[in-house]
Formats: C-alpha cells, sequence, structure tokens
C-alpha cells in the first residue's frame, strides 16, 4: 500500500469534496479519483459513498482513517529521524575506550558533546586497543580510544594526545624525594606491570625502555587495569612506570617523577571505520581533539 494512496485518502476524508481535496494536494481532481479507486480496489472495500450530494466516508474508511493518519506520522517520523542521523542531530555511538582515557580529557568531551547533541546516546565500553580494533572490524563498536597500534585495513584514525611516561613509586620510597630519576635507577626494582595479554604493546614498550637502560625489568606483578598498578604501587607491592595522565587520578601514597632524557611517548588516538561515513563520529572528533587538548595544557 503506497503512502501516497493514503496521503489522498486522509485528505479527501478531511475535506469530503475532491476539488477541494485535489486543490490542497496541488493535484487536480481525475489523478484523485483514480487514486482513491485504486486504493479501494487493493484494499476490497469502499471507502466512500459518493452521491449528488457530496461524498462521505464509509464504514469501511472511517475504521481506515486513523490507520492512515497513525501510517502517515509514522513514516513522517521515520524520514525526520533519518534525516537527523544523516545530519548528525540525532543517533546512537558505541564508544569503546582504554581506562587511562578517562584521565585524559575523555569526560569533558562527552559532558560537552552530549550537551551540544541531546538527542544523541552515547555507550561506553572499557575495553583493551585489540579488543576495540575486532568491536570496530565487526561493526560494534563506532569509535574506540586506543593506544598506538597497527591498524587494520579500513579503519582511520586520529592521534589525540602524547604524553611522557613517569615513575610511579610508593611515598615512602628511597627515590621518591627525587625531583627527577633516571629510568637505570629503576634496576633494582620490582616493577608492577600492565598485562602482556591485554596491552601487549605497552608491555613491550616498558621492556624495551628499561632494556635501553641496561637492565631487564623484573615484574613483580602484572593487571589488567591502571587503577591496578596504582593501587598495588601504594600499597608498597612495587614501583611502575606509567602514563603522566595517571597523575590526575589522586590516588594516594604514591609520587610521580619524570625520567631524564627522551623517552618513548604514551599515545592516544581515535580509531573508526572508514565506511560507512557517519558524521556523529566526526562531531564527537572535534570534541574529543578540544578537551584532550585542554586537559593536556592544564585547563
Amino acid at each position: 500500500m503506497e503512502l501516497r494512496l493514503l496521503n489522498y485518502f486522509a485528505t479527501l476524508a478531511e475535506e469530503l469534496h475532491f476539488s477541494r481535496a485535489a486543490q490542497r494536494l496541488s493535484i487536480s481532481q481525475p489523478p484523485l479519483s483514480v487514486a482513491i479507486r485504486q486504493l479501494e480496489e487493493e484494499i476490497g472495500a469502499a471507502l466512500f459513498e459518493r452521491s449528488s450530494k457530496g461524498v462521505r466516508l464509509t464504514a469501511a474508511g472511517a475504521h481506515l482513517l486513523p490507520r492512515a493518519r497513525q501510517l502517515l506520522a509514522l513514516a513522517g517520523q521515520a524520514v525526520q529521524e533519518t534525516r537527523d542521523v544523516g545530519q548528525g542531530v540525532s543517533g546512537h555511538l558505541r564508544l569503546g575506550f582504554v581506562g587511562s582515557a578517562l584521565y585524559r580529557g575523555v569526560p569533558q568531551a562527552l559532558a560537552h558533546f552530549q550537551s551540544a547533541h541531546p538527542q544523541v546516546r552515547i555507550d561506553m565500553r572499557e575495553l583493551n586497543s585489540a579488543e576495540q580494533l575486532l568491536g570496530l572490524q565487526q561493526a560494534e563498536l563506532d569509535m574506540g580510544l586506543v593506544h598506538s597500534v597497527m591498524l587494520p585495513e579500513g579503519l582511520r584514525s586520529q592521534l589525540l594526545m602524547q604524553e611522557p611516561f613517569v615513575a610511579c613509586l610508593p611515598r615512602q620510597h628511597a627515590l621518591a624525594r627525587h625531583a627527577v630519576l633516571d629510568l637505570a635507577q629503576l634496576k633494582h626494582e620490582r616493577l608492577v606491570l600492565f598485562s602482556s595479554t591485554v596491552s601487549p604493546l605497552y608491555h613491550q614498550r616498558i621492556y624495551q625502555m628499561c632494556m635501553a637502560h641496561g637492565f631487564a625489568p623484573e615484574v613483580r606483578h602484572e593487571v589488567r587495569h591502571w587503577l591496578s598498578v596504582l593501587s598495588l604501587v601504594s600499597l608498597g607491592q612495587g614501583s611502575a612506570i606509567v602514563p603522566a595522565a595517571l597523575q590526575r587520578v589522586g590516588m594516594p601514597d604514591v609520587v610521580f617523577i619524570p625520567l631524564l632524557g627522551e623517552q618513548p611517548q604514551s599515545e592516544l588516538l581515535a580509531v573508526w571505520r572508514s565506511q560507512p561515513d557517519n558524521p556523529l563520529v566526526h562531531k564527537l572528533l572535534l570534541s574529543l581533539q578540544e578537551a584532550v587538548q585542554a586537559v593536556a595544557q592544564g585547563g
């Protein structure tokens, strides 16, 4: 059943006059009459009684009218909602993120984005970088916030920020009063490290940093979350090398000390699918870029 025919029917049912209905529809009367007969034949029931005194609805027509109005309203709503999604006014985004992203301006970006786009729903999932890439490839995520990765085909990325690694020590540690540390000073430390199964690139990067300073790190604990790293350090269970952003966590009984010399950077990237193009992804990316830079600059 064509929506066009339902629209013609509903207009004639309101006017009960072919000429006035045709005028409202910006068509001539003969096409309107043909359309009504076509609808009646399709339904298998007369919808109007026609006489020299005018036009009136049959029982079948009176039954159809509220349903026709409902279908036309739903169709109009579907068109408007689809247009809004296409223009990035409304919709649904599924955002993956690594834990450290929470201390790099992501909550501020989401608050700003939701204020500007109240009709957009954002669902967040904390996943490691590899899990996010898989989620993007399987269309289970619309955007991911990941550490440095090798991107599979079909994905695009934008660097949001990079920052140094710093030493994280228990407050009572003998080195905790130093203003800066040479990484080699941690040679005899037992380290709390991110699990190689959760974030192999981070795990490898810390190992490479230590090896470049003449020692293989002694790993005491491997954990899945950055907060677990900080918690174990605060309890005196070891030391760690962490992204500088984790200084914003506010964990008690830990100190963060810059490292001497040129060191690899900790990076945060936004990743999304190249196709299909999603205007909401690009709008969220702009909010992320602004908020992350503000946080990095101390704003």
